[in-house]
């Protein structure tokens, strides 16, 4: 029991170093965009992040560092094809085309939007179990970034429509991310930024967008390998132990960090509007970390391979090829298996549930099994 315990609150460690670096990166990003356009900063940004990850994953090869993370395989290729499309080309774009229209404080608190979208994907397409306080969170989110995005009368702030759009297509990557989840994050993160970067940059190249000089390339770099690269990997991770819907709820915390830079950095104004906003936005944070899920559940026989430890979910046996030591990743099967703790719905706890559960559990008779 212990050791489950531990491993959700290692998830919202992950999920929320996650939040910090990339809410840092919006500010800094929006600093070097007086000297670059918008189309060469995303590729900047995710070629940044895909060479800095491949440094560190040949590292690990030449160093001999034992491989405890399960591969990418065929069958998660179409995957990640739709997330490198959705989440490292189109997401970037939008933001960076929406950053040039508004102020960086504003932008950051819109970000909002993408845990917003993450919760809502989660519990409308893929049937994630979503109760009611994730909901009021949600709503009391949506109210901030609606003040941010209203100009008054019908009008609205079409920088602040392009970063929703940016939130929305992070929202389906952070989704189908999901299902890729159990393989090895570097690997992930390291492939979505070389490609996305790589077809970014030929599409501001194609658009006449100049090449900026050497020190802006590798600012955006650095900025892209801690707040796209190692956010993205320590995000994979979050999502492997507490689900989408809430690492995207953890994720909330990104705006308010590139908030309170924009205000030191860029000397952006205090206004009523942005503490209001702020405000809503800080209510549906707390009330999505201070959730507790906890309730009788089956877990039906299920087989899968993914970095792990021998604890109440892992007793199975090895055969004379299972790699010595733990953590260690290996194809293993899960015996059937019914009990009640706290949990989140990380890759063993994805059953079923009413469609919205009041509270800290789930209502009696609702504990389904495993999918």
């Amino acid at each position: 029991m212990a050791r489950d315990t531990h491993s959700s609150f290692g998830g919202v460690t992950l999920a929320l170093l996650s939040a910090a670096l990339f809410g840092a990166s919006t500010p800094l990003a929006k600093l070097l965009l007086g000297n670059v356009s918008p189309w060469m900063m995303a590729s900047l940004l995710y070629l940044g992040a895909g060479l800095g990850l491949a440094a560190v994953h040949l590292s690990r090869n030449a160093l001999r560092l034992p491989a405890v993370e399960a591969p990418l395989r065929r069958s998660d290729l179409p995957w990640l094809a739709v997330v490198i499309a959705a989440g490292g080309i189109l997401g970037p774009l939008f933001l960076m085309f929406g950053l040039a229209r508004t102020q960086a404080t504003n932008a950051s608190l819109l970000l909002n939007l993408e845990g917003l979208a993450t919760m809502g994907i989660a519990w409308l397409v893929f049937h994630e179990n979503v109760d009611r306080r994730l909901l009021f969170g949600a709503f009391s989110i949506l109210a901030g970034a609606a003040l941010l995005s209203w100009q008054g009368g019908a009008s609205l702030d079409w920088g602040a429509v392009l970063i929703a759009a940016a939130c929305l297509s992070w929202g389906i990557d952070n989704n189908l991310t999901r299902k890729l989840s159990s393989a090895d994050p570097v690997q992930i993160a390291m492939i979505k930024g070389l490609v996305a970067g790589t077809i970014n940059l030929m599409l501001a190249l194609e658009q006449g967008a100049p090449v900026p000089g050497v020190g802006i390339v590798v600012a955006a770099g650095v900025v892209g390998f801690f707040g796209y690269g190692v956010s993205l990997v320590l995000f994979v991770l979050g999502l492997r132990h507490l689900g989408t819907a809430r690492t995207g709820a953890y994720f909330s915390l990104a705006p308010f960090i590139g908030a309170v830079l924009s205000l030191v950095l860029l000397h952006e104004p205090l206004t009523i509007r942005l503490v209001a906003a702020g405000a809503f936005m800080a209510v549906g944070l707390w009330i999505h970390l201070t959730e507790r899920h906890q309730h009788e559940h089956t877990h039906t026989a299920l087989e899968h391979e993914h970095r792990h430890v021998h604890d109440e979910h892992h007793e199975h046996s090895h055969g004379p090829d299972a790699p010595p030591g733990e953590p260690h990743s290996h194809w293993h099967k899960h015996n059937p298996l019914v009990h009640k703790h706290p949990h989140y719905p990380d890759i063993h706890h994805r059953h079923a549930h009413d469609r919205v559960s009041g509270g800290s559990s789930a209502p009696a008779g609702s504990s389904a099994s495993d999918q």
